[in-house]
């Protein structure tokens, strides 16, 4: 009865002070400007897609359509180790936050204790003529204790302002985080692959230069060709095996790089070799001033600036008195079968007030400070979105140099080949040297070779270019990453 008589006492006194507990000094937080443009620039051939081809939430990676890839990503996201100390500091911002928002409630005690003292007959009387005789005597407490400190200038709501920011610029890094994760590893797996590709190129023309090889090494041993032919003609064949081991060597490196991503060792993990047959899937681009809401970089940054908006109040909170609210109370009795007795019973009710009258200009320098951190986290922040329109720009204008690129090119190896052909026939017929062939052979080489690297560079550019819109994250979703206080944790110990 006690317990409650005197919790009773101390929500009134309460609720008196947060009647005075309505002011909240800072500012109020606005997100900062951050120079846009209307449209992106692009041209010919770019076309952007239509909005059934928007990419994917969560699994952009989809868009692709490519299975083994698929299966990379997933293992990725389940074992990559940067992204679970990713999700560890996300967890320890959700914990912080939930410690301050705990603030927003009195703390309440108990501590029961018992002991049982002798006195000693000669210990000092107090002024006492008669002896005092030597005595036993028990003790039995029950007190409770209540601490509350009034949020009278919003020093207390600013903390927790700025650790549900804190909490959400964690959510935003952990999916950027994962954004680059799943990114990078579909970059290197499309390298990889391109690669596979040019090394199919140089075997199949290891073998075509063997026949070859065999071919004027025949007509040499006839009489017909000279020591020369042959000598080029195995020249460019040691050449070509040469190439086709130092990129074995590349896509080994590549290979490795999976495997770090996807968390595995890198002398256990294998992917069996495949050619390139893919093509870069229509991208919908959407407002540059989408990317406002779609890249998680941009949103952790802004949550930042709410974090530094915030710590302006708790410093300016700092120039104003605080006020705490304390009860204890419970039973005393030498006694245990009194213990419960209203006679035993003793509480006490009180308020303290403090203000710090001088401190050597502290405070405003730690104004300062704050508002200096806040001046910080608006340039990061305007940064970042210049740094994005850069990327998205950057990528869409690859995009369509590649793709200009990639026909050209095609029309070179298309040439290429018939050169190939044609030199063939007129060496046969006696009318050219070998090393017209030889020189047709290099040059039909060198351009399916860049055929494929850039057929490469497409896929790992649209790669860069999802990314760089954000993957199809929504900042919306940090609404609810939040820390809502509960009955379960008020109570709990």
């Amino acid at each position: 009865m006690l317990q409650k008589k005197l919790f009773l006492h101390f929500l009134c006194a309460g609720g008196c002070a947060l009647l005075l507990a309505g002011c909240t000094v800072g500012p109020k937080y606005e997100r900062a400007s951050a120079p846009t443009t209307a449209k992106w620039d692009v041209s010919e051939p770019w076309r952007q897609s239509d909005p059934k081809d928007a990419v994917p939430k969560g699994e952009w990676w989809g868009v692709f359509r490519d299975d083994e890839l698929n299966g990379l990503e997933k293992d990725a996201i389940a074992a990559n180790q940067t992204l679970q100390a990713a999700i560890g500091n996300y967890n320890q911002a959700r914990a912080a936050a939930a410690i301050q928002v705990a603030t927003l409630f009195p703390t309440f005690g108990v501590a029961p204790s018992a002991y049982r003292q002798r006195l000693s007959g000669n210990r000092p009387k107090n002024g006492a003529v008669q002896l005092l005789p030597p005595f036993t005597q028990n003790s039995y407490t029950v007190p409770f204790t209540v601490n509350y400190e009034v949020d009278l200038f919003g020093q207390r709501r600013r903390t927790i302002e700025a650790a549900e920011a804190s909490y959400q610029s964690s959510a935003a890094n952990l999916e950027n985080v994962r954004l680059v994760i799943t990114a990078e590893l579909a970059g290197d797996y499309f390298t990889l692959r391109q690669l596979d590709s040019e090394l199919g190129i140089l075997n199949r023309t290891v073998d075509t230069l063997t026949r070859g090889l065999e071919l004027v090494d025949s007509r040499h041993k006839g009489g017909v060709a000279s020591g020369l032919d042959v000598a080029q003609e195995e020249t460019l064949l040691q050449t070509t095996r040469t190439q086709a081991t130092l990129l074995f060597q590349q896509r080994k490196q590549f290979e490795d790089a999976i495997a770090v991503l996807v968390g595995k060792p890198a002398p256990d993990f294998h992917i069996p070799t495949k050619e390139l047959n893919a093509e870069p899937p229509p991208i919908d681009l959407g407002l540059p001033s989408d990317l406002l809401e779609r890249r998680p970089d941009i949103a952790q940054a802004e949550r930042q600036m709410a974090v530094a908006n915030a710590e302006i109040g708790v410093a300016k909170a700092a120039y104003y008195p605080s006020l705490s609210l304390f009860g204890n109370g419970g039973w005393q009795a030498a006694d245990i079968a009194k213990l419960a007795n209203v006679s035993s019973t003793f509480w006490a009710l009180g308020a303290n007030v403090a203000e710090s009258i001088f401190n050597g200009g502290a405070r405003r320098a730690q104004v300062e400070f704050a508002k200096s951190g806040y001046d910080v986290n608006v340039a990061n922040y305007r940064q970042s979105v210049l740094t994005a329109f850069q990327e998205v720009q950057d990528d869409v204008t690859g995009l369509t140099v590649l793709q200009q690129a990639r026909d050209t090119q095609q029309l070179a190896v298309d040439a290429a080949r018939r050169t190939l052909d044609l030199s063939e026939d007129r060496y046969k017929g006696g009318l050219v040297s070998y090393l017209d062939v030889v020189t047709a052979q290099q040059n039909l080489l060198i351009d399916e070779q860049e055929a494929a690297v850039i057929q490469g560079q497409r896929l790992v550019t649209s790669v860069l270019l999802v990314k760089a819109l954000g993957g199809g994250w929504d900042a919306s979703s940090l609404a609810a990453v939040q820390v809502k206080p509960k009955l379960k944790d008020i109570v709990a110990p």
